[in-house]
C-alpha cells in the first residue's frame, strides 16, 4: 500500500449539518455505495449530484430519496465508460453555472466483470475495468479542479478495494486498477497538499452489495452489512472534520 492508514473517529456520527451548504458530486450514484452515500450526504445537509449512465435508475433514487424526505437530488447522467473530456468539461460548466462551487466528490462508480484468469480475461472488460475504475475518476477530477480549489475547503473521495485479497489470482484488470487507483490517490495528495482540496481514499468493509455478489457467488450475501457506515464514513471524508486525515486511506476493514 501506498497510503498512510487512517480510522475513523470511535465517537463520530454524521450530523445533520456537517454538510450544510456543500455540493457534492457522486458518481455510480444508483449501485449500493453510491445510493448510499447519496443518502448519508443529502441527510448531513449536502446538494447531491447523482451521476450514473442509467437515467431510469437516477430518476429512481431521486423519487425514493424525495419519499424518505431527503432534500432534492440533481440529475446528471454521465456514462463513466464512454464520457469524453468534454462532458466532464460541460458537468463542471454546469456546476460553476447552477450553484457557483463543488465542495466534493464521491467516486463510487466501478466496473466489475468477475473474476477470471489473465489468460481467459476478455480484452473489453479489461480495457473498461481500467477506463472506468482509474481513467474516469481522472478526468472527471481534473475537469473539476478549478471549482474544487476556489472551494475554502472541499474533498474527494475515491473508493478501494482489500489489496489483500485484489493481489491474488484471478482478479485482473480489477485488482490492477484498483491498485493503480491508489497510486494516482498518492501522486493527487502530494499535488494538491497545500490546496484547499483534499484527497482521500475508502476502503470499506465487506458489504451487501452488487458487486460483492458477483465476486464472492457462493457467499450469503445476506449476512453482510449494508453499505450504510460505509456511506457515513465517506460522509466523514467529505466533512472538515477529517482535515487531520488528508491523504490517507480511512480503513474500515476490522483490525
Amino acid at each position: 500500500m501506498t497510503l498512510p492508514v487512517s480510522r475513523l473517529p470511535a465517537d463520530w456520527a454524521p450530523a445533520a449539518d456537517v454538510l450544510s451548504d456543500r455540493v457534492v458530486v457522486v458518481t455510480g450514484a444508483y449501485g449500493g455505495l453510491g445510493a448510499a452515500v447519496s443518502r448519508a450526504a443529502a441527510r448531513a445537509g449536502a446538494t447531491v449530484v447523482i451521476t450514473g449512465k442509467r437515467k431510469r435508475q437516477l430518476e429512481q433514487l431521486y423519487d425514493a430519496m424525495l419519499a424518505e424526505g431527503l432534500s432534492e437530488p440533481v440529475i446528471h447522467p454521465l456514462d463513466m465508460e464512454s464520457a469524453t473530456p468534454r462532458e466532464y468539461e460541460a458537468l463542471a460548466d454546469g456546476l460553476q453555472r447552477d450553484f457557483g462551487r463543488l465542495d466534493g466528490i464521491v467516486h463510487a462508480a466501478a466496473s466489475f466483470a468477475g473474476l477470471s484468469p489473465i489468460a481467459m480475461h476478455k480484452p473489453d472488460d479489461w480495457l473498461r475495468a481500467m477506463h472506468v475504475n482509474v481513467s474516469a475518476p481522472f478526468a472527471l477530477t481534473q475537469a473539476c479542479m478549478p471549482l474544487l480549489t476556489q472551494a475554502s475547503d472541499s474533498s474527494v473521495v475515491f473508493v478501494l478495494d482489500d489489496p489483500e485479497l485484489l493481489q491474488r489470482a484471478h482478479w485482473g484488470a480489477y485488482g490492477v486498477s484498483k491498485a493503480a487507483l491508489e497510486r494516482f490517490v498518492a501522486i493527487l495528495h502530494q499535488e494538491t497538499d497545500a490546496s484547499p482540496m483534499r484527497v482521500n481514499a475508502l476502503l470499506p468493509p465487506p458489504m451487501r452489495t452488487a458487486l460483492r455478489r458477483q465476486a464472492y457467488f457462493g457467499e450469503d450475501i445476506m449476512q453482510r452489512p449494508l453499505p450504510d457506515a460505509a456511506a457515513a464514513a465517506a460522509v466523514y471524508l467529505l466533512s472538515a472534520q477529517s482535515v487531520e486525515s488528508r491523504g490517507s486511506m480511512l480503513d474500515m476493514r476490522a483490525d
